[in-house]
């Protein structure tokens, strides 16, 4: 009843609620939602007035982790789908304003052009010629029967119609990027006038940087008139101390001891014989039995792969012999001898990479089955090993691996670590000049071995291993030095002074941004920059966090707003800037005479000279680059004293003496073609531009932080 009588109480509030609402909608349907959800919590972003839902984003998300294997971080993906779908609707935009529309027969025609396509032997009729009507009922067989190979396929036709209207657009512009002969003249007169000047130089180091005082209210009114030069994304600064757990002297010595106890037999609590690394055969049961923390590498190991400080022992021993326990890489290891045999340390050799869908890395335009990318390698081998000679232009045709193809498949030479382990071993185990087909994961390879070289000794070793790890006991004792710090810091406002005080170094992390992950110091810490973020973290919040093999604690020291840099954030750019106008403002004052000799005299220097400088390389002898003092220079009156002319390291009273301008030219078309051909290779720009022209919000930060 309690609660009937308040919604009672409220209930012409309710209405006037209500009815605002209705109101909203009346004039807009579309406002209504935001009306109630002004927050926009379904959206991560509006490019032009175009929302991005979370749904859109989130499956395009999902679809790119899947395409990358989740071998890309969260952070990582979530950019690159966040640049995708923005690139993919600012062209939208414009090729909808510009009325072009890119139709199904020009995506059709674009992926019956492709080289995948149009060269692959599986579309071709009798006359070797493409057939358009087999590739239609390959895409037919396939949208019905191999769901799999027609997403992959769907995928790349979507694919070739985006690149499709990206080029026409970008096309289209770089078409309308030519210059004028007026242009092609005014270029040529800039590389080739060449001005004699004298001048008198008054550097700003004359005067002491003490002896110029700048205001905070100066620097953010310079801030202010140059916003371009300070927008900033919403920072935060932290300090933290990190407590690693690592293993102590007494925690090594007891590890080592452990792998020890592996080496000869032993017995069981029931008294049987447990084999030990000496006298077992079968090394992967061993290994298991005994919870090594390396897996079994049965791969053969040159004297350069050993621990050096063991190697020359192990290399000298026999079938059987065991050695260690030694310290290698963060492990105590125990190392036995399980075959010795000689090959080369490097070998050349050249191949033909025939994919098939399903192997790692295929392009998605391969469409062959793993039974047709055999019988194809098959074929190609019986080619070549009949005339060898023709190995290098089927390479060229067929193989997939375009880095080699044009140099014949040729791979050069390559060491034992390189290669995948089924290519490796063919070309480290057989003899020159041998030619065979070899099945890895990326397909199958029509593979020659043109040469080897460094025959040396190899061994295989069964390597068991334990890390090296701190004990629970080491655990504990570094969480409550962390805990402990936490808790000091609670209690004091001075965290610099605890820090001090218990000999913790505090290290800083400055300008973090809210969709970063990385946390200079500690590395990909993704919690710990949402947590800076978070909507309920004030200034010298504090937070321990328990991370994989450490503990830090972590102090906000500083929030900067989205918008433009606070003073004491951009001081150190715009100080010297304001330092020199002020110098500038008082070497002036001290400038003054009707010569330049007279200049000089009032100010303890001496006239210079200026030789044959250009404005395309604005350089003055014993001073440096200064483009505005050399533009000055070039349409200056000759022989009049121009004075007080600011440059980049003093100012500067000049005297242009001559203008030597360049034979004129019978037309100017070179270089108004040169100007032309530079603006179209810069066709690469226009998305930036049109990006930066583009109303963009990004509300990402949203998903990704805490509280």
């Amino acid at each position: 009843m309690a609660i009937l009588s308040k919604i009672r109480e409220r209930s012409m509030f309710l209405i006037i609620i209500i009815g605002l609402a209705l109101f909203a909608f009346v004039l807009d349907p579309s406002t209504l939602g935001d009306f109630f959800n002004s927050s926009k919590v379904n959206e991560v972003g509006e490019i032009n007035g175009e929302a991005i839902s979370r749904q859109e984003f989130a499956n395009a998300l999902e679809q790119y982790k899947q395409q990358t294997n989740g071998k890309v971080t969260e952070m990582q993906a979530a950019k690159t789908v966040w640049d995708n779908l923005l690139r993919k609707k600012l062209y939208k935009n414009q090729l909808e304003e510009a009325g072009i529309s890119v139709g199904e027969k020009d995506v059709w025609q674009e992926v019956l052009n492709a080289p995948s396509v149009k060269n692959n032997p599986q579309f071709l009729n009798e006359a070797g010629l493409f057939d358009e009507a087999e590739f239609k009922r390959f895409l037919a067989t396939t949208k019905q029967d191999n769901p799999d190979m027609w997403t992959a396929w769907s995928n790349y036709m979507n694919q070739i119609k985006e690149n499709t209207e990206t080029n026409v657009y970008n096309k289209l512009v770089a078409a309308g990027l030519g210059a004028s002969l007026k242009e092609g003249e005014t270029e040529y007169m800039i590389e080739n006038t060449k001005l004699n000047a004298q001048f008198v130089y008054v550097p700003y180091t004359t005067i002491a940087d003490s002896l110029v005082k700048i205001k905070k209210s100066e620097v953010e009114a310079y801030i202010t008139d140059n916003p371009a030069q300070f927008k900033t994304e919403a920072t935060r600064d932290i300090s933290y101390v990190k407590f690693d757990i690592i293993a102590t002297p007494a925690d090594e010595q007891a590890i080592k001891q452990e792998v020890t106890t592996f080496i000869d037999d032993s017995l069981d609590r029931n008294k049987q014989t447990v084999k030990g690394l000496k006298s077992t055969t079968d090394y992967k049961e061993f290994f298991n039995m005994n919870g090594s923390d390396l897996n079994l590498d049965e791969s053969f190991k040159f004297n350069a792969d050993i621990n050096q400080t063991v190697a020359k022992e192990i290399f000298n021993g026999n079938k059987g012999d065991v050695f260690g326990p030694y310290k290698d890489q963060g492990f105590f290891k125990i190392s036995k001898i399980t075959e010795v045999s000689k090959m080369p340390d490097s070998v050349k050799a050249s191949h033909i990479l025939i994919p098939f869908v399903g192997a790692q890395r295929v392009a998605p335009d391969v469409t062959r089955t793993e039974e047709e990318a055999k019988k194809l390698a098959d074929s190609i081998l019986t080619v070549v090993k009949r005339r060898r000679s023709k190995f290098a232009g089927l390479a060229k045709e067929f193989s997939s691996d375009k880095s080699n193809s044009e140099k014949g498949g040729n791979l050069d030479w390559f060491n034992y670590k390189r290669m995948t382990p089924a290519f490796r071993d063919f070309t480290f185990t057989n003899k020159k000049g041998t030619i065979d087909v070899v099945k890895t994961p990326f397909g199958f390879h029509v593979v020659k071995i043109d040469d080897q070289k460094n025959r040396q000794k190899v061994l295989k070793l069964a390597i068991f291993g334990r890390k090296i790890v701190p004990s629970e006991a080491t655990e504990n004792t570094v969480f409550q030095k962390a805990e402990q710090f936490a808790l000091a810091v609670s209690k004091s406002d001075d965290y610099n002074t605890v820090a001090k005080e218990n000999n913790y170094v505090l290290k800083p992390a400055v300008g973090l941004k809210v969709l970063d992950e990385n946390v200079p110091g500690i590395g990909n810490q993704r919690q710990i920059v949402s947590w800076a973020f978070g909507k309920n973290t004030e200034l010298s919040d504090f937070k321990r966090f328990d991370l994989e093999g450490s503990h830090v604690v972590a102090i906000v020291t500083n929030k900067t707003a989205k918008g433009l840099l606070p003073a004491d954030k951009a001081i150190n750019k715009v100080r010297p800037i304001l330092v020199n106008q002020k110098k500038a403002a008082l070497l002036k004052d001290k400038l003054n005479g009707s010569t330049l000799q007279d200049i000089a005299n009032a100010n303890n220097t001496t006239v210079r000279s200026a030789v044959g400088v250009k404005l395309k390389s604005p350089a003055l002898s014993g001073v440096g680059s200064e483009p505005k003092v050399v533009g000055a220079m070039y349409n200056a009156e000759l022989n009049k004293v121009f004075n007080h002319v600011e440059g980049s390291k003093g100012v500067f009273a000049f005297k242009v003496t001559k203008r030597e301008l360049p034979t004129a030219l019978p037309n100017y078309e070179t270089n108004r073609n040169k100007i032309a051909e530079t603006r179209k290779r810069q066709t690469f720009k226009i998305y930036e531009a049109i990006k930066k022209a583009a109303d963009i919000e990004d509300n990402r930060a949203n998903m990704y932080v805490s509280n």
